[in-house]
């Protein structure tokens, strides 16, 4: 019988989130990216519109539109986001809503960002704050990068107006779902010589009425894409230094603070790449590295997290970039591993923290990606093993870690193989490591009908799994061996 320990996850220190989806790509399941990468991300950022009074609302705007001749990404009449389908008369059975369950069940958090029309209704709003009620803690950013000039929001409206909107949205989602975090993205500080951000009076009630405090910032970015190449001379595109943009989002930082009366707030990169159609790809995975370099160098604990955008992408803006053949496949670049080693060192991952020892059954509890409650099994190697391997006789739905790499168990499957923990870290004999085990929400919902179920969810281990170890392959038989020779 193995022994079992009560297990807490924690926030890192600089948490790690990952952009899948947007107007450049397709969503990719949380299977495939978390075999390719390793471990969960703290939160997976989803990227929608919502424009329900607009005649074409609720088709994808640039499908709609596949027969016009547009010359600039955000020249339709709404953004080109996936149509957020809730709302007020929506229905919660499509998108975004699949997306987000299965982004909960393999234990992450969902940051949706959602542009919206500032126009729409009090009734609008409230309908998205019953959507998002039961998704546990959730980041909503709403109109994102709010102080530019290419989103429909902001042609629809001033910048005051908008920031209005932020403040009204806010508030009355919230009052809906108080689950719900939420996230205002501007653009800060944009001047290495300037004290002020941009739009900074318009957006001062906002930067008190946030809960986080966001910019996207890009080392290089090619904005002119798909309509044009960056070719040198070009003005569709930019590149900057990776320290000056790590001094620009320092200092906004420290500009919200100020503005926010001397009193911090969670500051995060909501997007954060280098545009290999600009640098290269080589170059790309080198300033990736470089800025995180700068983050553990600086001990900037001023970043709560920042997001890469994005998985997989049809230009180069990707870990992976979208095959043109097969739209269903990737093509991993040369960022995938430099993010890859990056996400697995100390200051990016949650903390874990083993308590007392546990007797079955076992409730374990399930916050966020960052507060979690499960259990702690020591394992113990005498030698390299051939096979590790876990058997289920249940309808758990599980997030498992051995070695530093982690594995979803479905409540369908009845199996899960740890071998791929010893692939790329094959270790000595006398051994021991330790099998984590968390339990999030089955379903990727919580149950409402519980106490304190907007903000937990919970499931009770009654035994645990058969865990077969063995160091040597089953001996061959003899006579069929001598046979073959």
């Amino acid at each position: 019988m193995h022994k079992i320990f009560r297990l807490t996850m924690e926030k890192a220190v600089c948490a790690v989130d990952l952009g899948d989806g947007s107007e450049r790509g397709e969503y990719v399941d949380q299977d495939y990216i978390l075999h390719k990468l390793g471990r969960p991300h703290r939160s997976i950022s989803l990227m929608y519109c919502y424009y329900p009074c607009d005649k074409e609302w609720p088709a994808r705007i640039s499908e709609y539109y596949r027969n016009k001749e547009i010359s600039f990404q955000w020249d339709y009449p709404y953004d080109d986001y996936f149509p957020y389908l809730g709302g007020l008369g929506g229905s919660r059975e499509g998108e975004p809503f699949t997306f987000m369950r299965d982004i909960r069940r393999h234990g992450q958090d969902v940051t949706l960002t959602l542009t919206i029309d500032p126009f729409v209704s009090d009734g609008h709003l409230a309908a998205i704050g019953d959507d998002l009620r039961t998704f546990g803690r959730l980041f909503l950013r709403i109109n994102h990068e709010a102080t530019g000039n290419w989103f429909q929001f902001n042609r629809r409206a001033d910048y005051q107006q908008v920031a209005d909107f932020y403040c009204r949205a806010a508030r009355i989602i919230k009052e809906h779902a108080p689950n719900v975090r939420t996230v205002l993205c501007i653009g800060g500080i944009e001047d290495i010589n300037s004290e002020e951000m941009v739009r900074e009076k318009e957006f001062a009630q906002a930067v008190r009425d946030t809960d986080i405090w966001s910019v996207d910032k890009y080392m290089a970015l090619h904005w002119g894409w798909p309509f044009d190449v960056a070719e040198s001379g070009g003005t569709t595109h930019m590149r900057d230094s990776v320290r000056r943009i790590f001094e620009l989002t320092r200092r906004s930082f420290e500009r919200f603070r100020y503005l926010n009366g001397g009193v911090s707030k969670p500051m995060v990169m909501s997007e954060l790449n280098a545009d290999g159609d600009v640098t290269g790809p080589y170059e790309q995975a080198e300033m990736i590295k470089l800025f995180c370099d700068i983050i553990e160098q600086e001990k900037a604990d001023w970043l709560t997290a920042f997001t890469f955008y994005q998985f997989r992408d049809r230009g180069r803006l990707g870990l992976e970039r979208e095959d043109p053949s097969n739209s269903s496949a990737g093509i991993e670049q040369p960022v995938m591993e430099t993010y890859r080693k990056i996400i697995h060192k100390e200051r990016f991952l949650p903390s874990m923290t083993v308590g007392s020892e546990e007797k079955l059954p076992v409730r374990l509890r399930w916050s966020s990606s960052e507060d979690a409650e499960g259990i702690a099994i020591p394992l113990y190697f005498e030698a390299p093993p051939v096979f590790c391997e876990l058997f289920f006789d249940d309808d758990s739905n599980l997030m498992l870690e051995l070695g530093g790499t982690w594995f979803y168990k479905s409540p369908e499957a009845r199996y899960v193989d740890l071998m791929p923990a010893f692939y790329n870290n094959r270790i000595q004999g006398g051994t021991e490591l330790t099998l984590k085990i968390f339990a999030p929400p089955a379903s990727g919902e919580n149950d409402l009908s519980a106490p304190d179920g907007m903000y937990n969810y919970y499931c009770t281990l009654e035994k645990l799994p058969v865990i077969r170890i063995r160091t040597a392959p089953p001996e061959p038989d003899k006579d069929k061996t001598e046979g073959n020779k």
